[in-house]
């Protein structure tokens, strides 16, 4: 059998299917991985020719070195606003995800039920029982109630660099109510946003917590923006101008940045484009979206601060630092997903991604 450059997979397999030569099955699902992680077939090539984000520079640009005369705080201070009774990962992911990357501080504001148990998972997070569920307000204590969970939340916003606000939320009505009015504080204080998770569900439902505010980032997965094109856009998901019409869909919200969870990351801020195809992990356990956001928190803290201190003579592109973030935070996760997949390959977990976010960004921006 001769082989030509040039000759797709099929035309391979076929060929060697006549010749007799055709591989054992299992070998043959390697192979056709293994096609789909080099783009043989040209859908990566194309993807990454005119949208395609120099990731690996901006993570070099962004990347603060590590000086000793910088004092506590000054590389990153998070906050993730969720955690309840049923979900206590998600929070703990993106908040120690944060720390892995860099981040000095990392705070959960979540239930007092769901406390403990995010406590119990590391001592490194500083965790505020604050939040409130339906379950233990009563009718006549909810106006004083949702008044203190937010107070409790506002006295801390000040020192913060980034909010993140979803993960593990849950829908609780009074709950998401008293997000609502959090969203709105750090939209006063000029603080970052990012939108995750059940904080996608609230934000659908009431667009004008983020509408207009250019430091707010949604980061939706296939079912989070199916619904948000189907409420802004009145349409369906369209991937033939996937790009088209996720410009348009930042765009219609007020110039959000908006972070389009795929096999291919597609952001964009109303103004541009950008993607991010770099090969990850073909597991999908659950809980890579917190490490996302958290990633991107971290990311954005540290655009935002190079952006402010260097007065506008830095040469990068884009310059929105909400964009660098999420360009950061999608390359970085997708290397260390990569990484625990060639240790860990089936039995790859959330937690051995998260294990892989420093090395991941020791081999792009070495420390020392």
């Amino acid at each position: 059998m001769i082989v030509k450059h040039g000759m797709n997979y099929l035309t391979v397999l076929n060929s060697a299917i006549n010749h007799k030569l055709a591989p054992p099955l299992a070998v043959l699902r390697r192979q056709q991985f293994l096609i789909r992680v080099l783009g043989v077939g040209g859908e990566n090539r194309m993807q990454g020719s005119k949208f395609e984000a120099d990731s690996d520079n901006i993570l070099r640009a962004i990347t603060p070195i590590l000086d000793p005369n910088r004092h506590k705080g000054q590389a990153g201070k998070v906050a993730v606003i969720g955690g309840c009774r049923e979900y206590t990962g998600a929070p703990y992911f993106a908040a120690i995800s944060a720390l892995k990357i860099g981040a000095d501080l990392s705070h959960v504001f979540c239930t007092k039920d769901a406390a403990p148990v995010i406590k119990s998972y590391s001592p490194e997070l500083i965790v505020h029982p604050v939040l409130e569920e339906s379950y233990s307000v009563g009718d006549r204590d909810k106006d004083h109630i949702s008044r203190r969970v937010v107070a409790e939340v506002d006295k801390w916003m000040e020192r913060f660099d980034c909010l993140v606000v979803g993960p593990g939320l849950g829908r609780d009505p009074f709950l998401l109510d008293c997000v609502s009015e959090i969203i709105k504080q750090a939209r006063q204080s000029n603080v970052p946003v990012i939108i995750d998770g059940d904080g996608l569900f609230l934000v659908t439902n009431n667009l004008g917590l983020v509408s207009g505010y250019p430091l707010a980032i949604l980061t939706p997965n296939v079912n989070e923006y199916k619904r948000l094109v189907q409420k802004v856009l009145n349409c369906e998901v369209n991937d033939q101008d996937a790009h088209g019409q996720l410009l348009s869909l930042a765009k219609q919200i007020g110039g959000v940045t908006i972070l389009r969870k795929g096999k291919c990351d597609l952001i964009s801020d109303g103004e541009i484009v950008k993607s991010v195809s770099n090969h990850g992990s073909p597991r999908r356990c659950g809980g890579q979206g917190d490490i996302l956001s958290g990633s991107v928190a971290v990311f954005l803290s540290w655009a935002r601060q190079l952006i402010l201190a260097d007065e506008g003579k830095l040469i990068i592109s884009p310059t929105n630092p909400t964009m660098l973030g999420c360009i950061a935070g999608s390359a970085l996760l997708r290397k260390a997903a990569s990484l625990a997949f060639e240790d860990r390959k089936r039995s790859t977990l959330t937690t051995d991604i998260i294990e892989c976010l420093g090395r991941s960004l020791e081999d792009i921006c070495p420390a020392c």
